[in-house]
């Protein structure tokens, strides 16, 4: 099975940018945790960060046919961007919404999100955890979607 991971805007400064907020983990070891726990599963995990709308939009049409399934942190864009939720829909690539904070304990317009109806599910406010728990989420639900849907 092959995943892509995506990550949106300002999630390159993870480690340093409110790590009150966000922890203290940076992105890279979020990212290689991550692989290291889908390669014992025996899955692939690409990963990918943009803090362009547009990089992200294109590297979301350039998984269609490639990938089984997207976990993504659109970041800002979760709250703005109907050109990441167009591409998901676009390419029917099944994926999990995740965040690092608990949208919905935070800034009104946080709590509105562009992607979630869609989702396989939305897993936040775990921290560096959240990216384990959206990976289980998602992989439970492509194995058991290929197996008819039963466990």
């Amino acid at each position: 099975m092959h995943l892509l991971l995506l990550n949106g805007p300002n999630l390159n400064l993870l480690g340093q940018r409110e790590p009150g907020l966000y922890g203290r983990q940076t992105l890279d070891q979020i990212e290689t945790s991550l692989c290291e726990r889908a390669c014992a599963d025996g899955l692939t995990l690409e990963c990918f960060q943009s803090n362009f709308e547009g990089a992200l939009v294109d590297r979301i049409h350039q998984a269609m046919g490639k990938v089984d399934g997207i976990l993504i942190n659109a970041g800002a864009y979760t709250h703005t961007s109907i050109a990441i939720r167009d591409a998901l829909l676009g390419t029917a690539i099944p994926y999990v919404e995740l965040h690092l904070s608990n949208t919905h304990a935070r800034e009104p317009f946080r709590h509105r999100s562009f992607l979630a109806d869609r989702a396989v599910g939305v897993i936040c406010g775990f921290g560096p955890v959240s990216y384990d728990l959206a990976l289980d989420g998602l992989v439970r639900h492509l194995r058991n979607s290929a197996s008819g849907g039963k466990s």
